[in-house]
């Protein structure tokens, strides 16, 4: 089973038959109902990331119940995209970025399934799933979509977004957009075993960078908007890239759990 989850702006996937189910975790309750369809042959699970309407806060996302939920119902691949800000003036609003490298800035988020008693140490070198990856990019290109194959997200605790002065940091370290969801998923994911791919939907230029480009400052209504015009975009690439998933996986997530569950 392949599990989608959807950013801010992206409630609904399925246009055909499904099913909502309500799953229960040891981590309390997901974001939302997970809807349950097929497409291609394949069963895919979709989870609002922030509730249907938006409701949940990006720091008050249960991460560890989403991610749990999944597990529980069988995913083994997750697709993961998500709005976030342009930190270089060479990407631009409408833009993909499929990130291989993440940044974590955040603060008090449940980040592990590994409280304890059973303790294990999580190979991260590269957070994002290789497999996934190369079949995006593919994909992003085959639609002719502007697409960045490689970039570092720096994740922020939010709500509130980036002061000036942080921005200009991120942007000076050569990162590459910064959001507020990726962190803890990629590793949540992990942990469990689970290839994680995230695809970033650029909507605007960050605090820091938009002075220079004299576009319009980062506000909730020009993420929501810009998202909004390139969500057909985003579902289109998504459904070629779960058409194109092969069954066999060949990549080293499940791998580096094992080897990290031996520790």
């Amino acid at each position: 089973m392949i599990g989608l989850i959807g950013g801010s702006g992206f409630y609904k996937f399925f246009t055909g038959k499904s099913r909502e189910i309500k799953i229960k975790t040891k981590y309390g309750w997901p974001s939302d109902k997970i809807t349950i369809g097929a497409l291609f042959g394949k069963k895919v699970a979709f989870l609002p990331r922030h509730g249907r309407g938006h409701k949940i806060p990006p720091h008050q996302i249960p991460y560890q119940a989403n991610i749990a939920a999944f597990k529980k119902i069988g995913v083994e691949r997750i697709i993961a995209p998500c709005a976030v800000g342009s930190l270089k003036t060479k990407i631009r609003p409408g833009d993909f970025v499929v990130c291989n490298q993440f940044i974590d800035r955040t603060k008090k988020r449940n980040d592990t399934f590994f409280e304890g008693p059973k303790v294990a140490h999580l190979e991260m070198a590269d957070p994002y799933c290789s497999q996934l990856r190369k079949i995006a990019v593919g994909q992003a290109k085959k639609m002719k979509l502007r697409i960045h194959p490689q970039g570092t997200a720096v994740v922020i605790e939010g709500p509130r977004f980036s002061t000036s002065a942080e921005s200009l940091w991120f942007s000076k370290m050569g990162w590459d957009v910064v959001g507020m969801t990726q962190y803890p998923e990629a590793v949540l994911a992990g942990e469990l075993g689970i290839c994680y791919l995230n695809i970033s939907l650029v909507t605007d230029y960050d605090v820091g960078v938009y002075a220079k480009t004299k576009a319009e400052s980062v506000s909730v209504k020009q993420v929501l908007d810009n998202f909004g015009k390139n969500i057909e975009k985003l579902k289109n690439l998504i459904s070629l890239i779960i058409k194109n998933i092969p069954e066999k996986r060949t990549c080293a997530c499940q791998l580096k759990t094992e080897r990290s569950a031996m520790n």
